[in-house]
């Protein structure tokens, strides 16, 4: 693609977002399909299957420029990607609800169970930040320790997020007196689902097509965009960070408001802390395509990333906790300092690089 014309390169781009967005909102519905049917549990449907699913453009990304040997583009996505699906909360609080008596987001959608779940992003990201330090060579048969580190921590999360969905000792087993209706895990029946009289088969068949089409489309994005990004000037990290990031956050945004549309507050908010605590495992399927360890190569844009994406979840878990009740600009008072935050933080990238 590198030969290809500007307005080519951003058009394919443009129709391969496109897809992803369409794509994504499948994958959300027969995902829920499936999680019903199969009985997968909400840790594992919701948290899991759901998460990986809206991430299936950075999986892609991921391994197409591990192979091409493009580390750059895939720790920038990954890392850029997780500060900025914590903005798409903004996007999720703003639109999703309005009228005059909606509460933001963190009010309606209170849970002991939401604060474990970003503490699993902070302590998955904070080994991030230690890999960076780590030697290049710190590699053991295709593995590196961080990478090892944050998958088993990934691990450890779900399996905490699940028992807390069983119940926690406190009032209301962890959850709000007044916030949006949910069962345990965050997942609920409701009469909205759309595919919901699919047989599973088809659901099956929609899922894996759908996979396949954000498959590609996370290829022909990454392929696109770094043509584009060459030509416009755009360094790797930046471009991965903000443009590329906010196309493979296309899922997340398109589940996220069908998720609130349908009073799923709760699962709106897991979705984003799912997915942010799961990208960074990617680090470890980077290492063993590449052979080489990705983050001791990440430089100080992506530390800089990395910090923000930590900085970004810690102001979500405080709204969680306090709940604020007013609404700056159409937003929470939380997805304010969120959204200031995070175009505080691109100047400051864009500074760095």
């Amino acid at each position: 693609m590198s030969s290809w014309p500007l307005w080519l390169l951003l058009l394919v781009f443009a129709a391969a977002a496109a897809l992803v967005w369409v794509a994504g909102v499948q994958l959300s519905r027969t995902t829920d399909v499936l999680d019903d049917r199969l009985h997968l549990g909400s840790a594992l449907g919701g948290l899991v299957v759901l998460a990986v699913a809206t991430n299936l453009p950075e999986i892609a990304i991921t391994v197409s420029a591990a192979i091409s040997g493009n580390l750059g583009v895939a720790v920038g996505n990954i890392l850029g990607g997780i500060a900025l699906q914590t903005v798409v909360l903004v996007v999720l609080d703003r639109f999703g609800k309005r009228g005059r008596d909606a509460r933001p987001l963190t009010y309606r959608a209170a849970s002991l169970t939401l604060l474990v779940e970003a503490t699993t992003v902070i302590a998955v990201l904070a080994v991030v930040v230690a890999g960076t330090q780590l030697p290049a060579g710190s590699v053991v048969g295709r593995v590196s320790p961080s990478g090892l580190l944050i998958a088993v921590l990934w691990v450890v999360g779900l399996l905490l997020v699940r028992r807390a969905g069983r119940g926690l000792p406190w009032t209301k087993d962890g959850n709000a007196p007044d916030a949006s209706p949910h069962a345990s895990g965050h997942r609920r029946s409701t009469p909205e689902k759309p595919h919901s009289g699919w047989s599973t088969g088809r659901a099956g068949l929609v899922f894996g097509l759908a996979a396949l089409a954000t498959l590609v489309s996370g290829v022909v994005l990454e392929r696109a965009g770094d043509a584009a990004a060459d030509r416009l000037g755009l360094g790797g990290v930046l471009f991965g960070a903000t443009v590329l990031a906010l196309a493979t956050s296309l899922p997340e945004i398109s589940t996220g408001l069908q998720a609130v549309k349908q009073g799923d507050d709760n699962l709106a908010v897991s979705d984003i802390f799912g997915g942010n605590a799961f990208l960074p495992v990617l680090f470890l399927v980077a290492t063993v395509i590449s052979g080489e360890a990705v983050l001791p190569k990440a430089g100080a844009a992506n530390v800089y990333l990395t910090a923000l994406a930590i900085l970004l979840t810690l102001v979500y878990a405080v709204g969680l906790v306090f709940r604020p009740r007013r609404r700056v600009l159409g937003m929470g008072v939380d997805s304010l300092v969120v959204l200031v935050l995070y175009l505080v933080g691109v100047g400051g990238l864009v500074a760095i690089t």
